[in-house]
């Protein structure tokens, strides 16, 4: 398995780009049977990081980080192949956005049954359940002090 890998829309190849998005939508819209806009624009901005862990031309793992307006950090689209889950591949992730982040805080929104997984990488429940696109989830929040 290769190591984490991190590049700016810009940065992205066509081959490479067109993975990251045909993992997310594998995931997000076709195995969760959720019809939504997975590209969001988001993808396209100057500060987005895009993550990944390749498996021989493959994302294994992806997730990317957003600059918000107010300073906070957001962490989304965090994804595992199916072939790839339990090797701890998305904590790897994790672990590297939250190095390329601090001192930030950085927030996300988890799918709700994921939550113990994000307090486990150092998340806290930030909000009130809520629905997104039929799917439950739960704002969360790592707040780090600077040293």
């Amino acid at each position: 398995m290769g190591s984490v890998r991190t590049a700016a829309f810009t940065e992205l190849d066509p081959l490479t780009l067109y993975r990251l998005l045909q993992l997310r939508v594998e995931v997000f819209v076709v195995e969760q049977a959720c019809a939504y806009p997975e590209l969001d624009g988001r993808d396209l901005e100057p500060s987005t990081v895009h993550a990944w862990i390749d498996d021989g031309g493959s994302p294994a793992a992806y997730l990317r980080i957003l600059a918000e307006a107010d300073g906070v950090v957001r962490i989304s689209r965090v994804v595992t192949a199916i072939a790839h889950r339990g090797e701890g591949l998305a904590a790897t992730l994790m672990r590297h956005a939250l190095a390329l982040t601090a001192p930030a805080t950085v927030e996300l929104h988890a799918q709700s049954y994921l939550t113990g997984w994000y307090q486990a990488q150092g998340f806290v429940v930030a909000g009130a359940e809520f629905l997104d696109d039929g799917i439950a989830h739960t704002p969360m929040r790592l707040v780090r002090s600077p040293c």
